[in-house]
């Protein structure tokens, strides 16, 4: 990780528990496992990318499910990602920009899709 990030995501989070247990799993992994947890992400990421590709509406069965596998793969590599937790994350997609050139560098309109179906998702758990 960038010193920056990693200095930038300590001083914001760092006193929280999903940062304490995330940086706790960090130490563990090996080469491999951080390349798991990376493919997972990507993996995630692009069924919504195709159901954004489709022309699917962000709150279609198909983006809410990479919504929901991105969601645990947070869970699983990271720390507990609840859905309001899910959508805190969303909302930095698309006022950060260095997360939304992150995503628009795979799609143009993809941040915005994104938290769309990450909260459409999280809509659809509450009922």
């Amino acid at each position: 990780m960038n010193n920056q990030y990693a200095y930038e995501a300590k001083a914001r989070w760092g006193e929280t528990d999903a940062y304490k247990e995330s940086q706790k799993r960090f130490k563990s992994y090996s080469k491999e496992d951080i390349a798991a947890a990376q493919k997972a992400m990507d993996d995630a990421t692009k069924i919504v990318m195709l159901a954004m590709q489709k022309g699917l509406p962000a709150n279609s069965a198909e983006a809410m499910s990479g919504a929901d596998a991105h969601r645990n793969s947070i869970t699983y590599w990271w720390y507990p990602c609840g859905y309001e937790m899910h959508v805190r994350l969303a909302e930095m997609y698309i006022s950060d920009p260095r997360f939304t050139e992150n995503y628009e560098k795979l799609a143009i309109g993809l941040a915005q899709y994104m938290h769309d179906a990450i909260v459409a998702n999280s809509q659809s758990h509450a009922l």
